[in-house]
């Protein structure tokens, strides 16, 4: 017997999230990587003279839009159904968090400071060669948070939507972003379009991670630390993401940062004591804990849909 329509996505959504929790990132031949290419060499073709806004979008456009496009058209092909989960797998980077954060933890537990260092080096952009504990801790706590949207929500909610080809047009615009979304004299004009259109898919996704943070932690300092300091971060996403978390967490972040060179000192996040090293497996815990919440969430939605209509005929017939 066929499932019900509503249940076969949030199944697919489960299968996908086990296979990253099995499987994890490949240590080898990463698509990522591949695309990461393919999208370099388009840039080095578009992007001249320090570039122009419609170059980027076009080059956005090119990128992404042809493996998205070829997706939906797999996904409609007999047995294509089995690459919804594929799709949503390679998507999702929750195992891959995982193992970031529990190192850096690790590093901090042994009291290998070098060691944490180096490893929080492969998680943020800032520099960390002089960072102390608290420093480390912070900045572990303030990517797990903001990563756990990236890395996790936002292919889950563009899945639920539009299903495999949802969470790998999500996946591929988030690594653009990454790559094209700097403000810098390479990028300024040129990324804007990757990096406002990684803002728009990511708008929803952000508040929605942003409410499950508050609800496995201090919700209603959290909701506080969202109304009244999200607007003073830069990012438009990871200001309620980063600033829920933190509140429900009960802990202090954001302030000074060294980047590239310059010192930069961005808004407080959240409220109490400053992050410590046990935070680290804390945000992990609240990036888990809202994780199972969604999923669950998607199949009691789907099986009270697939349920409605047989109370409806049956109600019908009496």
């Amino acid at each position: 017997m066929a499932l019900p329509a509503p249940l076969l996505l949030p199944l697919f959504a489960i299968a996908g999230a086990t296979l990253d929790r099995l499987l994890g990132e490949p240590k080898q031949w990463h698509p990522l990587v591949g695309f990461g290419r393919v999208a370099g060499r388009i840039e080095a073709l578009l992007n001249r003279n320090g570039g122009w806004r419609l170059a980027g979008l076009l080059a956005w456009s090119l990128a992404v839009l042809p493996p998205v496009v070829l997706a939906f058209w797999l996904c409609t092909l007999p047995l294509g159904w089995l690459l919804h989960p594929l799709l949503l797998c390679f998507a999702l980077g929750g195992r891959a968090l995982d193992e970031h954060g529990a190192r850096v933890a690790d590093d901090l537990a042994a009291g290998n400071l070098a060691a944490a260092r180096e490893h929080i080096g492969w998680m943020v952009s800032r520099d960390t060669s002089a960072l102390d504990v608290e420093g480390v801790s912070k900045a572990a706590v303030e990517s797990l948070l903001e990563n756990g949207n990236d890395a996790v929500f936002g292919a889950l909610f563009w899945f639920f939507l539009l299903g495999g080809p949802g969470a790998l047009l999500f996946r591929l615009a988030n690594t653009l972003d990454a790559m094209w979304g700097y403000r810098n004299e390479r990028f300024l004009a040129f990324g804007a379009a990757a990096a406002r259109l990684d803002d728009a898919l990511n708008y929803l996704p952000a508040r929605l991670t942003a409410l499950s943070y508050a609800l496995f932690g201090s919700t209603r300092r959290a909701l506080a630390c969202w109304r009244t300091q999200a607007p003073k971060w830069d990012s438009p996403n990871a200001g309620p993401v980063m600033a829920a978390g933190a509140g429900a967490l009960q802990v202090s972040l954001g302030g000074a940062a060294l980047y590239h060179g310059q010192l930069e000192v961005r808004p407080t996040l959240g409220e109490g004591r400053p992050a410590e090293a046990q935070d680290i497996r804390r945000a992990l815990r609240l990036v888990h804990l809202s994780q199972r919440l969604w999923l669950l969430l998607a199949l009691a939605i789907g099986l009270c849909f697939s349920v409605l209509p047989l109370l409806t005929k049956g109600a019908a017939h009496a």
